[in-house]
């Protein structure tokens, strides 16, 4: 196992490589930094501002190499580290984001001002929404080809095909403007009033991802229920709740870890519209404030976290696929 997880870590490293390759591409070779600068201090700004603005976000530097002519083989021994590659994988490996492009305020910090809130939010979801998806899966399932099962496929399918916009809007309106139940958006979070501003979009998150859940482990369940060990075991008399519950349930593990631990990551990146729209400020409401205010720092820091957890999510789906499947060997 150990040497499988090395290989696996060898693996995960060249692939974080490849991503901070691809934002290199993205937001320096395709994008150019001096667009952001013009849009920072203003499109009739003097060139010696916008010259000092790059300056001051260390934007200002070669891409590849420091040589001021193509033909770099002129220059002499060309200067790789005082360009913007070598700078940003250097700052990028070492977690040093620097400042937002919009306001100069370090990236790190809003990081950590922005974990706690999305958490606050996406963790109940996966607490909630796990228990209730499995349980009305099971009920489905259990009524198999009736018109319980039927009926409920059809909701789920339903619900997977109205969009969260349509259940963020009318959950607002619906609860928190006509019903006065909960505030549309905002956020507090202090003890005694944090609960009341998280209900509504814990509660619309969840009707929002119950439809895919029942859906999924509803498929998941049927194909369990068709085995030879579930034939097995009703042949020596167990009924359906035991076999549904102690039989079908554990077996069907593997497909239920790799949809949860893969949901782990999102966990710390936060939800973009939830946050969005509830006034949330965590580091979903982060992305799309950087994404309006043409902050390249800010998005590319968030895209490589983004990235950075889905890896090492994947490496945590492998270790959890031996605890719940003896017969799973890592080599």
């Amino acid at each position: 196992m150990a040497a499988y997880l090395l290989r696996r870590l060898g693996q995960g490293a060249l692939t974080v490589l490849g991503v901070l390759l691809l934002l290199f591409l993205l937001f320096f070779q395709f994008a150019d930094p001096r667009d952001v600068a013009e849009r920072a201090v203003g499109e009739k700004a003097r060139p010696e501002v916008i010259e000092q603005w790059l300056e001051n976000h260390g934007y200002n530097k070669p891409h590849y190499w420091a040589c001021e002519s193509w033909r770099f083989w002129i220059c002499g021994t060309p200067t790789v580290t005082d360009t913007l590659l070598f700078d940003h994988f250097s700052r990028m490996l070492r977690f040093d984001f620097g400042k937002s492009d919009a306001d100069s305020v370090p990236i790190i910090q809003r990081i950590r001002e922005g974990a706690g809130p999305s958490m606050t939010v996406t963790v109940p979801l996966l607490i909630l929404g796990l228990p209730v998806g499995l349980a009305v899966a099971l009920l489905v399932a259990y009524f198999r080809d009736t018109y319980i099962d039927r009926a409920g496929v059809v909701l789920a399918v339903f619900a997977m095909s109205v969009s969260i916009l349509i259940y963020i809007i009318g959950g607002q309106y619906l609860i928190g403007k006509l019903l006065r139940w909960f505030p549309v958006s905002g956020f507090d979070p202090s003890p005694a009033v944090i609960a009341r501003f998280l209900a509504l979009p814990v509660l619309i998150g969840l009707v929002n991802g119950l439809g895919g859940d029942v859906r999924f482990y509803r498929t998941v369940f049927v194909e369990e229920t068709s085995r030879d060990y579930v034939r097995t075991a009703r042949a020596k008399g167990a009924g359906d709740v035991r076999v549904m519950a102690h039989h079908v349930l554990p077996n069907a593990l593997i497909p239920i870890l790799t949809r949860v631990v893969l949901a782990i990551p999102f966990l710390f990146v936060g939800s973009l519209l939830l946050e969005s729209f509830f006034g949330i400020p965590g580091l979903g409401s982060i992305t799309i404030d950087a994404i309006n205010a043409n902050d390249f720092a800010t998005l590319r820091a968030m895209v490589y976290i983004g990235a950075l957890l889905l890896i090492l999510g994947q490496l945590m789906l492998d270790v959890a696929y031996t605890w719940a499947d003896p017969r799973v060997r890592l080599g």
